[in-house]
């Protein structure tokens, strides 16, 4: 079992930064990706960046390429994800999740936990 907890969202004026992190814990993550997804109210849940635990490779969903930046620290089991210039299209509730396949990291099916959600407000 992997438990998956997000913190760090916020409201942030548009042009803002903010930080998320997700902390893993229950199991080793040394074959998953981990992956941030999020949901704006209306809208399908949509794929924002992934990486992989080992290796450490990058993968970005087209709005966020250039002012997003996901990151991992092993020795803390935490999974980040670095916003910058937050546009008011990026509010949504966002969700850490973890693929234990390492594979299809922007299918949100291939991802079998999901933390419970932290909110990002921007303000226009």
């Amino acid at each position: 079992q992997v438990q998956l907890v997000e913190s760090g969202g916020g409201l942030v004026q548009a042009g803002g930064s903010l930080r998320l992190s997700c902390v893993a814990s229950g199991r080793t993550f040394s074959t998953y990706a981990m992956g941030w997804f999020r949901q704006a109210p209306g809208k399908q849940r949509e794929f924002v960046a992934a990486i992989r635990w080992t290796g450490g490779y990058t993968y970005y969903g087209d709005p966020v390429k250039g002012r997003f930046t996901i990151s991992r620290d092993s020795a803390k089991n935490t999974l980040y994800l670095q916003m910058n210039s937050l546009k008011p299209e990026d509010m949504a509730v966002y969700y850490c999740a973890a693929n234990p396949s390492g594979l299809g990291y922007d299918s949100e099916k291939k991802y079998s936990y999901w933390g419970q959600g932290t909110q990002v407000t921007v303000s226009s």
